[in-house]
């Protein structure tokens, strides 16, 4: 389980274009986003560096928040 931090994401919008950056990168992924805590949870294969590059590519700047 990887923990992101995501202080820019604040709509339904930034949660589905997050949602879908992920599971391009993982399509199995389990993805679990508190807009309010403004932060993505993350079941995946996939290592740290992948998983926040994808949400980078969907725009937004992240950093690990926990295991």
């Amino acid at each position: 389980m990887n923990v992101f931090s995501v202080p820019g994401m604040s709509c339904g919008h930034c949660v589905q274009a997050i949602t879908s950056a992920l599971r391009h990168v993982d399509g199995r992924a389990a993805v679990d986003i508190n807009l309010e805590a403004k932060t993505v949870r993350i079941e995946s294969s996939k290592s740290p560096e992948v998983l926040a590059a994808a949400i980078r590519t969907a725009g937004f700047e992240s950093s690990v928040a926990g295991p």
